[in-house]
């Protein structure tokens, strides 16, 4: 009971940040995808990267434990997969998070969206095995470094924690030079309303 109201406070707070840049606005979604507002993909690159150099920093010093962790199998359904989550994402300029974030702000538009994602689980789940026949879930589980004492295949012989450290800090270092927008007039106010 104690992990479910941790993850009912966490959750809150998520949604409550992701309220306060400005990722429930599907405008700014728009202007972020359209490179005429950075200040969001500024502030996603810099999250991810910090808790990428921290987690894998923490696995290093032993302070995280690597048993929570999992290697997904990368297969052509991920690929399709994640396409249509894009191309959705930019359509509605809601991800499945955000979604459910602005939902809870009172926007009427994400409930369309999250009733969509909805019907598309179940499309997914009915038409499963016609997609487990055509080879589209079958993969091998592939990592970028070498992770010790797994058996997973890695591009690179270099520690997977190395790797992970090294990606997020250029996230970060990106999130840092990145300007505000790339082209076009796009405010370049904090998004918060």
């Amino acid at each position: 009971m104690t992990s479910i109201l941790l993850a009912l406070v966490i959750g809150a707070a998520f949604g409550a940040v992701l309220d306060r840049i400005g990722a429930t606005n599907p405008n700014w979604i728009g202007k972020m995808l359209s490179l005429t507002n950075l200040h969001l993909m500024k502030t996603i690159l810099l999250a991810i990267g910090t808790a990428s150099v921290l987690m894998f920093a923490g696995q290093m010093a032993g302070l995280v434990d690597v048993g929570h962790m999992s290697v997904k199998t990368a297969y052509a359904g991920v690929f399709i997969g994640g396409l249509m989550l894009g191309v959705g994402w930019a359509a509605s300029g809601y991800c499945p998070g955000t979604g459910v974030c602005a939902a809870a702000t009172g926007r009427k538009d994400a409930w369309f969206f999250i009733a969509g994602g909805l019907l598309g689980a179940a499309a997914y789940m009915v038409s499963y095995p016609m997609w487990k026949a055509a080879g589209l879930l079958e993969g091998d589980k592939l990592t970028l470094g070498a992770i010790p004492g797994a058996d997973y295949p890695a591009l690179t012989t270099i520690s997977g924690d190395i790797v992970g450290i090294v990606m997020g800090a250029m996230f970060i270092a990106v999130a840092f030079v990145l300007p505000e927008r790339l082209r076009g007039a796009g405010q370049a106010v904090a998004p918060a309303e």
